[in-house]
């Protein structure tokens, strides 16, 4: 039996389009996985730019292109919300972080956007969030956690609960005073000054020069008429500051105590 060409070729003809199909899903498939590489390059181009001064708009850039090479990525929607934050727009930031929770973002961006509105001053939302934080046992920051629920709590009046979850926080991570800070603090809007004052004179101890540590304790201070005492600390810190800035503010302190 005769096979006219036209029946030879057509199993060839078959098997070459079979082959060219293959190759372009394959070559598909490596295009998309190519992209996904290149999205993340950027995404940690973009983060690392977030850590440096002056490189914002860089930071924009990259998570930006990050964004639209592999859309709604929660790791990239969380740090375009912080990158919206640290520009000064807290209602861009809180869309991006809704954003990044509804495509999947865990404890850490329901961390984060609880700290946002702490700062837009919805403290019962900023109570919700962080608990929906600490739900997840697994999440690495647990101190930082209990801070932001901290202060939450304390700006619900709450105080014993903010008490107990600065104090939660210190166990958590011992070698964090960030929550001794929180917790002199809270302290003093309480009127139990003299335990804030304690609690300040150690970090002013521990840290000399810094200027955020001692306005806490010259406000305790001032509260209790102790003058003479806000006078020392401010020369205190004068004398170990190696800021201008910051001597010449101790120098302005000192001057409306006289």
């Amino acid at each position: 039996m005769k096979l006219n060409i036209r029946q030879l070729f057509q199993p060839l003809m078959a098997l070459a389009l079979i082959c060219t199909l293959s190759a372009c899903a394959s070559n598909q498939v490596k295009h998309e996985v190519d992209k996904k590489k290149l999205a993340d390059i950027h995404y940690q181009l973009g983060q690392d730019a977030l850590g440096k001064e002056g490189m914002l708009p860089k930071a924009f850039d990259e998570l930006m292109q990050s964004d639209a090479l592999n859309p709604n990525q929660p790791q990239v929607l969380d740090a375009l919300a912080y990158a919206w934050l640290l520009r000064g727009n807290m209602d861009k930031s809180e869309q991006f972080y809704k954003k990044a929770l509804r495509h999947g973002a865990g404890a850490a961006t329901q961390n984060n956007y609880a700290n946002l509105l702490n700062r837009m001053q919805r403290f019962e939302e900023a109570e919700d969030m962080a608990r929906k934080s600490l739900d997840d046992p697994r999440y690495p920051n647990q101190d930082k956690a209990f801070i932001i629920l901290g202060d939450a709590l304390l700006g619900q009046k709450k105080y014993m609960d903010a008490n107990l979850s600065y104090r939660q926080a210190q166990i958590f991570n011992p070698n964090n005073d960030m929550p001794k800070d929180k917790l002199a603090y809270a302290y003093s809007l309480q009127g139990r000054l003299n335990e804030s004052a304690a609690l300040y004179h150690g970090l002013v101890h521990k840290y000399p020069d810094n200027r955020h540590i001692l306005e806490g304790l010259l406000a305790v201070l001032m509260k209790q008429n102790k003058q003479s005492e806000a006078r020392q600390v401010l020369q205190n810190f004068r004398n170990n500051s190696n800021s201008a800035m910051d001597k010449a503010w101790a120098l302005d302190q000192i001057g409306q105590l006289e």
